[in-house]
C-alpha cells in the first residue's frame, strides 16, 4: 500500500523545512559577515568624509598664510600639491579590499599631513598671522577635523578587525565562503607620531 502526501502538505512540508532551515542558520551567525561587512564600510565613508572636511580647509588656510608669509611659497606649494595629490586619488568602497589602492590612499593623505605640519610650524615665525581672526577661526576648524580624523580611523580598524576576525575564524569563515565571498578588508598602518593628531598650534 502506497501513501501519497497531498500537494498542500508536502507544499507546508517544504515551508516548514525551509524556516527551520533558516532559523538555524540565523543562529549560527550567518548573518554576522555582512552586518560586520556593513558597519566597516560605514566607518569607511565616515574616515573619507573627515578626510574630505580637510581637503575643504585647505585652500582657505593656504590663501590666509599666503597674505602674510608669501616668502614661504615653497611650503605653501607643498601643501597644495600634496592636497591636489590626495584629492585625485579614486577611492570607493572595493578600497578596503585592495591592498595597492588602499595603500596608496594612506600614502596621499600621510603626504598631505607632513605638508600641513611643516606649514603649521613657519607660521610661528608670523606672530600678525597667529594674531589674525580668520586664521583663528581656521585653526579652530583644523584642530576639530584633526580629531575628527583620529577617531574616525580608530573607529574604522575596530569595525573592520571584527570584520575580518569573523571571516577567519568558525563558523564565520565557512559562511563568509559559502554564502558571501567576502575578502579581508585594509586598515591604517600607524606612521611614526601617529599615536596621535597633529598637534595644531599657532
Amino acid at each position: 500500500m502506497s501513501f501519497a502526501l497531498s500537494t498542500p502538505l508536502r507544499r507546508g512540508l517544504v515551508l516548514a523545512a525551509l524556516a527551520i532551515f533558516g532559523i538555524a542558520l540565523a543562529g549560527c551567525g550567518v548573518n554576522n559577515v555582512p552586518t560586520l561587512e556593513e558597519k566597516a564600510k560605514a566607518a569607511w565613508s565616515e574616515v573619507q568624509n573627515q578626510y574630505q572636511r580637510r581637503a575643504d580647509l585647505i585652500p582657505n588656510l593656504v590663501e590666509t598664510v599666503k597674505g602674510y608669509a608669501t616668502q614661504e611659497r615653497e611650503v605653501l606649494t607643498q601643501v597644495i600639491e600634496a592636497r591636489a595629490k590626495a584629492t585625485q586619488v579614486k577611492v570607493d568602497a572595493s578600497t578596503i579590499t585592495d591592498p595597492a589602492k588602499f595603500k596608496e590612499f594612506q600614502d596621499a593623505q600621510n603626504q598631505l599631513t607632513g605638508a600641513l605640519s611643516r606649514l603649521l610650524v613657519t607660521v610661528e615665525r608670523y606672530p600678525e598671522l597667529k594674531s589674525n581672526q580668520n586664521f583663528l577661526a581656521l585653526q579652530s576648524q583644523l584642530e576639530g577635523t584633526e580629531n575628527r580624523v583620529a577617531v574616525s580611523r580608530r573607529d574604522y580598524i575596530q569595525a573592520v578587525q571584527a570584520f575580518n576576525t569573523e571571516i577567519r575564524t568558525f563558523p564565520g569563515v565557512i559562511w563568509a565562503r559559502l554564502f558571501w565571498g567576502a575578502k579581508p578588508m585594509e586598515t591604517f598602518t600607524a606612521t611614526a607620531g601617529a599615536e596621535k593628531p597633529p598637534e595644531v598650534k599657532f
